[in-house]
């Protein structure tokens, strides 16, 4: 009698565990469902077929204020930069800062004849206009350099710029300028 007490009492506790370790199990798989829900990113927003396309690329103007050069951020369309990146990268200098509190750098009316690459240096063929800068600021044909050395350079095969106005080499822009 007492043995079939015991194992009366023994089924039970072994039904028991069985029941409550289904139940554990089943507990721990949903939990790790939630956790595995809540991990998943979910976007705010879409990114566009246009915001895919784009790349940041940094401009060099001079500010107004400071009379220093600064950076200006610039949403550039990927195959452009792809393409012919340093025509899209000079242009963008050319037509000037989208900024108000920042000025253009290379003189109205430049244009930007030839560009070709040799080794790790790039040279600009500009027409005359380019000659046209401020002259009587001291500080104007470094900000001029520096504006397109700092740009260019941003692209990994780029070292050295190399100036050329009307296909030949200039007095004032006869260096090979680097970073």
């Amino acid at each position: 009698m007492k043995s079939k007490k015991i194992i009366t009492i023994f089924s039970i506790l072994l039904i028991a565990i069985i029941i409550g370790g289904f139940f554990a199990i089943k507990y721990a798989k949903e939990q790790k469902e939630k956790q595995t829900e809540q991990q998943e990113y979910t976007p705010q927003e879409e990114i566009s077929e246009e915001q895919a396309k784009q790349t940041i690329v940094s401009l060099y103007f001079i500010n107004k204020e400071t009379k220093e050069l600064v950076p200006e951020a610039r949403l550039v369309n990927i195959k452009e930069i792809v393409n012919s990146p340093y025509d899209t990268l000079v242009n963008l200098l050319i037509e000037g800062p989208k900024n108000e509190k920042q000025e253009r750098i290379i003189p109205e009316n430049t244009k930007l004849l030839k560009t070709f690459m040799e080794a790790d240096t790039i040279t600009l063929d500009f027409s005359s206009e380019f000659l046209n800068y401020n002259k009587e600021d001291e500080k104007a044909k470094e900000n001029l350099i520096n504006s397109i050395v700092n740009t260019l350079t941003q692209l990994t095969e780029v070292n050295k710029v190399k100036i050329l106005i009307d296909g030949n080499p200039n007095e004032e822009f006869n260096e090979t300028y680097n970073i």
